[in-house]
C-alpha cells in the first residue's frame, strides 16, 4: 500500500547557509521526521495565494499546520498585546485558506502549537495572548504534563497523562464552533482540541520534539483511508 502524503505548512523567513543569506522556506527538520517514522510521506506548503488551498489540499492525504509565529490578533477581533510578536501575514492567509478547505474536504488535519490556535482561530475561537509557565527559556523547549478528556478521540489514543515537550506563550481561550477541549495543562490551560466526528486535533505541545508517535500514527493510518 502507497504511503500516504502529509502536508506540512512552513515558515518563510530569512536564513543563512553556506554563503547565502536569503529569504527561505524552512521547515525544522523534526517534522519531516516525525511524519516519516509514522509511516508518511512529508510535501511542505510554502505560503501561497489563498485561492490555491483547495487545490493544494486536493493534492495530499492529510494537513499537518505547524507551528511558529503568533496569530495576529485581528484574525479574532483582538488588539495585538505589547508581549504578541509580530505578525505573519502571509502565513496567517495562506495556512488559514488551507485550514477551510481541509475542513470542507474532509482530510484529516493537525494542528501543532501555532496550528492548534489557528484552527481554533478558523472556526470563530479567540485566543489569550500571555501565559507564564510554558515556556522553559528563550530558544529551550520545556516540558509539563497534560492529562486528556475521557471520551474524546485524544484519549482514546493517549489514554494517560503524559509530559509532553513544550514552548508556547499564548493559548486557547473561547472555544472556535463545535470544538471541544480534550487534553488540559494542570494549570487548567487547553492542551488540545478537537473536531467530533472527522479526523481533526490540536495539540499544544511539539510531537516532532519528543518521542511519542501514537497521535502522528493514527493521522497517518486515517490519511491512509
Amino acid at each position: 500500500m502507497p504511503k500516504p502524503l502529509i502536508g506540512v505548512t512552513t515558515y518563510l523567513d530569512q536564513a543563512r547557509w553556506g554563503v547565502w543569506d536569503l529569504p527561505a522556506t524552512l521547515l525544522p527538520a523534526a517534522y519531516p521526521r516525525l511524519i516519516q517514522e509514522s509511516g508518511g510521506l512529508t510535501a511542505m506548503l510554502p505560503p501561497d495565494e489563498p485561492a490555491a488551498a483547495a487545490e493544494t489540499v486536493a493534492r495530499i492525504d492529510a494537513l499537518v499546520v505547524a507551528g511558529g509565529a503568533d496569530v495576529e490578533p485581528v484574525r479574532y477581533g483582538a488588539e495585538p498585546d505589547p508581549r504578541t510578536g509580530p505578525p505573519a501575514r502571509a502565513r496567517d492567509s495562506w495556512e488559514l485558506a488551507l485550514i477551510d478547505a481541509a475542513l470542507a474536504a474532509g482530510i484529516p488535519l493537525l494542528g501543532i502549537c501555532r496550528g492548534m490556535q489557528l484552527l481554533n482561530v478558523a472556526l470563530g475561537g479567540t485566543l489569550v495572548q500571555h501565559l507564564d509557565g510554558h515556556t522553559e527559556a528563550v530558544g529551550v523547549m520545556g516540558r509539563h504534563p497534560v492529562s486528556p478528556v475521557p471520551g474524546t478521540r485524544y484519549a482514546e489514543l493517549v489514554p494517560e497523562p503524559t509530559s509532553v515537550p513544550t514552548y508556547h506563550h499564548q493559548c486557547v481561550d473561547m472555544l472556535g464552533k463545535d470544538l471541544v477541549a480534550s487534553a488540559h495543562a494542570t494549570d487548567g490551560t487547553v492542551e488540545a482540541v478537537e473536531l467530533p466526528g472527522g479526523w481533526v486535533l490540536g495539540v499544544q505541545w511539539h510531537p516532532e520534539m519528543g518521542e511519542d508517535l501514537r497521535v502522528t500514527r493514527a493521522l497517518v493510518e486515517a490519511a491512509r483511508g
